[in-house]
Order: structure tokens, then C-alpha cells, then sequence
């Protein structure tokens, strides 16, 4: 995949991916785009909570793809990131799209009208983990899914930016390490 069309995801991912939960909270719920954004709730130990959080489960997320369970799948996350060329700058970009982009969509949004286990089932869902064709990947989804988890109810009792943090540096984590592996 080419740089650019990283970048355009990325993008499409933090600006387009709110708008949902922008506009039915606006229009259902009375609840402004600010107000979404829980500013009034930002701490920096609430943030560097979900942060800790995020990196502590990336590193066993990375430990846990090491396994042989996981040597045949088909596509490899890591030959695919590897593969993207991504310099340190790039994997903190697509983190903080993805890290914001989805925690606004999925916590603020979905969450609120589906709860957060439902929420974080379809969250693992969506992004492919929980496979019927591919039992490997599924597995990798049971493996996810308390990560998601701790971030949904993590959302529920330190808000917003605890749930950007976890995702933010679980990504970051998993980019920096994933396009530094050797083949």
C-alpha cells in the first residue's frame, strides 16, 4: 500500500469515522460535538492510566502472536505493516487516527446505545479478528477482545481520553515494533 493511500485512510479514520456519532448525538441525544470530546474530563493521569494500559496489552499482544498457533496464517499483520515501509512519524499518525477516529465512533458513539460488551464485540469484529473462515484469527480475536474490553469499561469510568490513550499506544506499540521485525 502506498504511503499516501495510508495517509487518506488514516484521515478517512479520524474525521469521517466520527461523523456518525456526531450527528445522531447532536440530533438525538442534545449532546454537542464539544461536549463529546469530554475536554472538561481530560486528565493527564486518566490519559497516562489508558496509555499504560495500552502498552501493557500491546506487549502481550505481541508476545502472544509469536506463538506457533499463529505461524500459518495466511496474512501476516506483521509482513503487511513490514511491508508498509512506515518511518516513526508514520506509525504515530495512523495511531492517533485510529486511536481517536474509532474511540469517538465506537466509546462515544456505539457504546452508548449498545453497552460496552456488545460494542467491543463488534469493535473486534469489524476489524477482522473474529473470522468463521479462518479459526487462527478468531483465536487472535480471543485475544484482543479483554484488551477492547478494558477499553470500553475503561470509558465508562475515566471517559473518553483514557479510552484514546489505550488505543493510541497500543497502536504505536504494535506499528513501531511490527515495521522493525526482521523477516
Amino acid at each position: 500500500m502506498k504511503k499516501r493511500a495510508l495517509y487518506i485512510l488514516g484521515l478517512i479514520t479520524l474525521l469521517i469515522f466520527p461523523i456518525p456519532t456526531f450527528i445522531v448525538m447532536w440530533y438525538i441525544e442534545d449532546i454537542s460535538i464539544l461536549e463529546l470530546f469530554q475536554l472538561e474530563n481530560f486528565t493527564y493521569l486518566k490519559f497516562g492510566l489508558g496509555i499504560e494500559v495500552g502498552i501493557m496489552y500491546a506487549f502481550i499482544a505481541l508476545l502472544v502472536m509469536h506463538a506457533p498457533v499463529f505461524e500459518s496464517l495466511p496474512v501476516r499483520v506483521e509482513t503487511m505493516v513490514k511491508n508498509m515501509k512506515l518511518t516513526i512519524l508514520d506509525c504515530i499518525f495512523l495511531s492517533i487516527c485510529a486511536g481517536v477516529g474509532e474511540e469517538l465512533l465506537f466509546r462515544s458513539g456505539m457504546q452508548f446505545y449498545l453497552g460496552p460488551l456488545l460494542t467491543s464485540i463488534i469493535f473486534v469484529t469489524v476489524h477482522g479478528y473474529f473470522n468463521p473462515f479462518n479459526w487462527r484469527m478468531s483465536v487472535y480475536g480471543l485475544v484482543v477482545l479483554p484488551f477492547i474490553l478494558l477499553i470500553a469499561y475503561g470509558f465508562e469510568e475515566f471517559g473518553l481520553w483514557f479510552a484514546i490513550g489505550a488505543h493510541f499506544s497500543y497502536d504505536l506499540v504494535l506499528f513501531l515494533s511490527m515495521s522493525r521485525t526482521e523477516d
